[in-house]
């Protein structure tokens, strides 16, 4: 059964004329049929009538909201999603920067388009594919998320695919180099710093969060919030037990955290602070690249080696996805030298 309105307009006709997309003409026009079985000719009508004045008003909403309120939107979603503050961040910044490279509205953009901004975005800033695989990434969320929204029909993302990188293996810190930072601190917070991270994984944003009583010296275990408030429970080894109770107890402030400055107020220490300090230390030392981020990934690289099930060094760095545990992970390339002597000599 053709449907058409009062004034004799065929349905299909008025669909094209209002989504302009005939891939959503054919799938609502499909229903209306499936529902003809089940309806009067005047319900049949008078569901017409509903849905073309839905769409018609919806229609007009959406084309009012311009580029930049459709990003302010998606970074409101990311928030309530639990990400932080870095992260929408650099989502603003990289979907900022596409959007003042174009006029056109976002529920238009085509992925020619993206495409030739990808292209030009790289030769403008000589920047390497790894760079411009994660604004890609970035932009792909947005647009995802415009699809998921219902504001476009197909996210013009989906046909540009993972940009080709080399894999790198990055260096550890290895047990010699751990030892130097060791001998080398001249507070109890800085060692205590170094062995936490080292024999929890945790990452330095979980570091800085730290009080007091999230930490259980007797159980040798914390209780951190990951990205997205995640509570997860991790455990440190005999030496930062020792370590962190040496800290804890030669405290005379009254500040709940953790780890603090050195110097008064003694006010909670920030990200930045944990940063120079490892990374001055470690130049003093003539140690290759020193960050709390590198103490993560050993910390994953040494469990895999002594035979942790990749499964529980997942839950401990507490990672959503295996394949991103994988990548902190690196095999030591000495032990794959002695099992290649041992197995094929």
């Amino acid at each position: 059964m053709l449907l058409k309105d009062k004034k004799g307009r065929s349905w299909s006709r008025m669909l094209v004329s209002i989504k302009g997309d005939i891939s959503m003409d054919e799938k609502i026009v499909t229903v209306l049929n499936e529902m003809s079985e089940y309806l009067s000719i005047a319900q049949m009508k008078k569901l017409q009538e509903v849905i073309i004045s839905t769409f018609a008003e919806n229609e007009v909403a959406k084309k009012d909201i311009p580029n930049d309120e459709f990003l302010e939107m998606f970074l409101a979603a990311k928030q309530i999603e639990g990400c932080s503050e870095r992260t929408i961040n650099y989502y603003r910044v990289t979907v900022e920067h596409l959007l003042s490279q174009t006029d056109t509205s976002v529920r238009k953009i085509t992925t020619e388009e993206i495409r030739e901004y990808l292209a030009n975005y790289q030769k403008r800033n000589n920047c390497s594919n790894v760079t411009v695989d994660n604004i890609r990434r970035n932009i792909s969320s947005f647009f995802s998320w415009l699809e998921e929204e219902d504001y476009i029909l197909k996210s013009p993302m989906k046909r540009i695919h993972k940009i080709k990188t080399k894999t790198v293996v990055k260096s550890v810190i290895s047990d010699e180099g751990i030892e130097r930072l060791r001998d080398n601190c001249v507070s109890k917070r800085d060692l205590a710093i170094i062995d936490l991270l080292y024999s929890t994984g945790i990452r330095v944003g979980e570091l800085v969060n730290l009080n007091i009583e999230d930490i259980d010296l007797d159980g040798r275990e914390c209780v951190v919030y990951g990205k997205g408030d995640k509570e997860r429970r991790v455990y440190f080894d005999a030496k930062a037990k020792v370590h962190l109770r040496d800290y804890i107890e030669s405290r005379e402030d009254n500040n709940n955290a953790l780890f603090v400055t050195l110097d008064a107020p003694h006010d909670r220490l920030k990200i930045s602070g944990v940063e120079i300090r490892l990374r001055q230390l470690g130049r003093r030392l003539e140690l290759d690249k020193i960050h709390p981020h590198k103490f993560r990934r050993s910390m994953a690289t040494r469990a895999i080696d002594k035979g942790m099930p990749i499964e529980q060094v997942q839950k401990i760095l507490g990672h959503s996805q295996i394949d991103t545990t994988m990548q902190y992970a690196m095999v030591n390339q000495n032990n794959v030298k002695t099992s290649h002597q041992k197995y094929m000599t």
